[in-house]
């Protein structure tokens, strides 16, 4: 599979598809185990979460990786400020949330700075590497940054919403996840074209 690209580019998409998968069992898990009526409790969903794990894990890795291994090319901005900036929105949004507007903090706060995080280093390798316009990569990091915000306010919102608000409130990042990496990997193939 994307036997046409190169083998950075080929790491990335396929940590893509990966992050995909992770989506699919994460959203599985949520579907079953948070339904508003019936839910189903214990090992009986949370053996989803395993391969959602796995899948995650697996994805980062080969994101990172593969970003990290673009030689040549100009980027839109270094690397290292991506990641530095990754970890300095989420120590803000963490004291912010926490501290401020007092919500009590979840895996999910880390989960969209980190996907946001990955996102940006991706592109950013991606428009090094060729694939995307500036353009291109400029609408792609907006679209992120506007999943990312969408993302934020349902993190926001949920410990104040009844079952049936909550549950749907919880798909919503992980929709926004799967499409806009869906949305990048297709963009890609589509250049090749």
């Amino acid at each position: 599979m994307f036997s046409d690209f190169d083998a950075q580019t080929r790491q990335m998409l396929t940590g893509n598809l990966l992050m995909i998968g992770c989506c699919a069992f994460y959203l599985s898990w949520w579907l079953i185990a948070f339904k508003p009526e019936g839910a189903v409790k214990g090992i009986r969903s949370g053996w989803l979460l395993i391969p959602a794990f796995v899948f995650g894990v697996m994805a980062v890795v080969q994101i990172v990786q593969g970003s990290g291994a673009v030689k040549g090319g100009s980027s839109l901005f270094p690397q290292s400020a991506v990641l530095i900036g990754g970890v300095a929105v989420y120590m803000i949004l963490l004291l912010g949330t926490s501290v401020i507007l007092k919500r009590q903090v979840t895996t999910e706060l880390f989960l969209i700075v980190g996907w946001t995080t990955l996102m940006f280093l991706e592109l950013n390798a991606l428009f090094a590497q060729g694939q995307f316009t500036r353009s291109t990569v400029i609408v792609l990091l907006v679209i992120t940054l506007i999943a990312a915000v969408v993302s934020m306010i349902c993190y926001l919102l949920y410990y104040g919403l009844d079952k049936v608000k909550g549950y749907v409130d919880g798909m919503i990042p992980l929709f926004l996840v799967a499409v806009m990496i869906a949305e990048v990997t297709a963009g890609a193939v589509a250049s090749r074209k």
